[in-house]
């Protein structure tokens, strides 16, 4: 498939996926058997990701962004994240600074 997860990509999904609602919920499952597909050209630590499907459900059907925040600290930046068919499929970072977020903040300064 691709590279295991950072701990840094981990906990942001976690911190992004909170909540008892089936559709985080199913994505939540889906974290252990979740992988770095691609990384994006700019630099920053967006992901691709790929998920083993015979591993994990897909979550029940929802809309895209399927979570998204902005981050307390710094206060220029966002992440969301996506998926496809039900599976994880995208982590993004986003930010109003004009050079490339090259690595995640810490999940503790999520705000939803």
């Amino acid at each position: 498939m691709g590279e295991p997860l950072s701990q840094q990509a981990t906990a942001t999904l976690h911190a992004l996926l909170t909540g008892s609602d089936p559709v985080s919920s199913a994505l939540r499952a889906q974290i252990p058997h979740t992988q770095v597909a691609d990384r994006c050209g700019c630099g920053c630590v967006t992901v691709d990701l790929t998920v083993d499907r015979a591993a994990a459900p897909p979550a029940p059907a929802h809309g895209n962004p399927a979570a998204d925040a902005w981050y307390v600290e710094p206060e220029d930046a966002g992440v969301m994240v996506f998926t496809k068919d039900g599976y994880l499929s995208l982590l993004e970072i986003s930010s109003a600074s004009s050079e490339p977020m090259t690595a995640w903040p810490q999940p503790r300064f999520v705000e939803r």
